[in-house]
């Protein structure tokens, strides 16, 4: 397998923290931070940012069983030993079906800083036994000029998977996948926030390291003709001082270019904006994914810092609509 940074043992060690075990509960307004979903035998799997990951379970996506243990028990000791200052609080995963398999892309970091690991593992099904397999891509300070969090995977119209990632620095990143869903070959940015060197892209008020470019969290919903790369713009993790919001492009390849309505493309701060806070119901939202569903409807997630609740990061759903000339809107 190839990693871009030298990751340490991939076999499935556990790691070093412990979790205590719980109750698992009910709840219809379920907090979540960087929410993604999965369907299998009649079961809706919501997954998040968390020790171990958070997960719950539902059969109509309005009751929610919010899960006891984390997802991931056993954290691989690979990523401890790669990513300094890492530990047990797992970011932004991913989960894909493909080839009568599941795979899962999560990301191993610490806040602001791009020595970073964004780990895989695969099961037959899922709330099967998950095997650990090892890093699927890496970066480092001083090394890579971007940072390998927030991974999402797209299969393309030849069945070929590709892996999608990347917070600040140059970007949202795009690199194809072997077989076993490792990479191959180099990444290329796909998206930023402003144009590079653009002297009038404001500071970062969360990191003198990241930059920028506060562009983050990409997610490519293929649909019809195009291919719809939804991104995040601006800055999550602050409660009700968040400004998030989500924007989308599209492009006819997988690869790009991805370009808003006026034909801008993406890398040069191109974006059609999708949603944003309303300032009543959220003040910020983004860290979005979106499915075309098996009945025929399209679904947009994301996490919703809540007016009502000071700021508290909840799931927010929405049916998407699509327009006549090919773009999706919010119903």
């Amino acid at each position: 397998m190839f990693c871009m940074v030298a990751c340490h043992a991939t076999q499935a060690q556990p790691g070093r923290r412990q979790f205590r075990r719980q109750m698992a509960y009910a709840t219809d307004t379920i907090g979540v931070h960087d929410p993604v979903m999965a369907y299998e035998r009649g079961t809706y799997y919501l997954l998040a940012t968390g020790n171990g990951l958070q997960w719950a379970t539902s059969t109509d996506r309005k009751t929610w069983v919010v899960q006891p243990t984390p997802f991931i028990e056993n954290i691989p000791q690979w990523t401890v030993d790669s990513v300094p200052g890492f530990r047990s609080h797992v970011w932004a995963p991913d989960v894909i079906q493909w080839h009568n398999r599941w795979w899962l892309a999560y990301s191993c970091s610490t806040f602001g800083k791009n020595t970073s690991a964004i780990g895989l593992m695969s099961a037959d099904r899922m709330n099967g036994q998950w095997k650990d397999e090892g890093c699927l891509v890496a970066s480092k300070e001083n090394r890579n000029n971007w940072n390998a969090i927030d991974p999402a995977f797209i299969i393309d119209e030849n069945d070929q998977p590709w892996l999608t990632w990347g917070s600040f620095w140059d970007g949202i990143q795009l690199a194809r996948l072997d077989t076993t869903m490792h990479m191959v070959g180099k990444p290329v940015t796909i998206a930023r926030r402003h144009g590079q060197f653009d002297p009038n892209a404001p500071e970062n008020p969360t990191s003198r390291f990241a930059g920028r470019n506060a562009i983050e969290a990409p997610f490519i919903l293929r649909h019809g003709d195009y291919f719809y790369l939804f991104v995040s713009w601006d800055y999550c993790c602050r409660g009700a001082q968040s400004n998030y919001r989500v924007a989308v492009g599209r492009s006819k390849s997988v690869e790009g270019p991805y370009v808003d309505r006026k034909g801008k493309a993406m890398t040069d701060g191109g974006g059609e904006l999708f949603l944003e806070g309303d300032k009543k119901e959220f003040e910020a939202a983004g860290h979005s994914a979106a499915y075309d569903l098996p009945t025929g409807e399209s679904l947009f997630i994301c996490h919703g810092y809540s007016t009502k609740r000071n700021g508290a990061s909840i799931l927010v759903q929405r049916p998407i609509k699509w327009t006549s000339d090919g773009w999706p809107e919010l119903k």
